[in-house]
């Protein structure tokens, strides 16, 4: 059994005031027993405005909370997933990473995963995004082979992709992680049915922490979020939902059901060729 901890997040647009929330959670977590604990898209800081991002995000190798993450992991002796950072980068155009971390016990990155699939629809009249302009897209897949199963990583927008979830299971993936910052609308239509969507046809363990309410904003227009962290069991069973306040949802999963599951519906084996229309 492996006992997992899914972390949902109100942050702000000020890393300095969302770090000690984080690591609160964190300890709190690995309290209950958790040794795999998972954090939301964005952990650091959201917000819509590109120039406030500028003055308080950071590259990777000076970003506090990254370093602040990897120092629990290792005094918890606990994995945690980092659903992801927003991040500096060195790109001439000047757009961010969406970046999300596998941090071990020993606080070592294990993998890094930046979100490829970018947010850039029209919801309403009122409500659009455009996360490419601010964003640059990542182009790799990654699946971490770890002491806790295979973990195949995506991010948010990522989880309307149903062939990167199909890629990273054939690929070995048992559990696959899936923070997120979901707007309300779109989270209330569809959260829900695509992670046990995506379970379903993935034979995989869906985990998805999610940020949560409407998020204090020095500049620009405060964001919502639907919040409800979701663990999704390889059958499609909702294990765990964490509804629309911050805090910690602890699930314990039994990894032999990805191998049962697989053996009742081996669908990731039967794919053929086809000619499209």
């Amino acid at each position: 059994m492996l006992r997992a901890a899914l972390i949902q997040l109100n942050s702000s647009d000020r890393p300095d005031r969302n770090l000690p929330v984080t690591v609160r959670y964190l300890r709190q977590a690995a309290s209950e027993g958790a040794s795999f604990i998972l954090t939301p898209e964005v952990t650091n800081c959201v917000s819509d405005s590109r120039r406030h991002q500028q003055d308080v995000l950071e590259r990777e190798d000076k970003d506090q909370t990254l370093s602040a993450i990897r120092q629990e992991a290792r005094t918890l002796g606990v994995w945690v997933l980092i659903g992801s950072l927003a991040l500096k980068t060195r790109d001439k155009d000047g757009r961010f990473a969406n970046r999300s971390f596998l941090i071990s016990p020993q606080g070592t990155i294990i993998v890094r995963y930046d979100k490829i699939h970018m947010f850039d629809v029209e919801i309403s009249p009122s409500e659009t995004y455009r996360e490419s302009e601010g964003y640059r897209p990542g182009d790799r897949a990654v699946v971490a082979e770890t002491s806790l199963g295979s973990i195949g990583m995506t991010i948010c927008y990522d989880l309307r992709f149903a062939d990167l979830h199909r890629t990273l299971a054939k690929a070995g993936a048992e559990i696959l992680t899936g923070p997120a910052a979901f707007s309300p609308i779109t989270g209330a239509a569809h959260w829900h049915v695509l992670l046990r969507a995506r379970a379903i046809e993935t034979g995989c363990f869906m985990l998805a922490p999610a940020q949560c309410g409407e998020h204090a904003a020095s500049i620009g227009r405060a964001r919502k979020t639907y919040g409800h962290s979701l663990a999704v069991s390889p059958w499609g069973e909702i294990l765990a939902d964490a509804g629309n306040t911050p805090g910690i949802t602890v699930v314990d999963l039994d990894l032999a059901q990805v191998a049962a599951c697989r053996r009742k519906i081996p669908s990731l084996s039967h794919d053929r060729i086809f000619e499209g229309p």
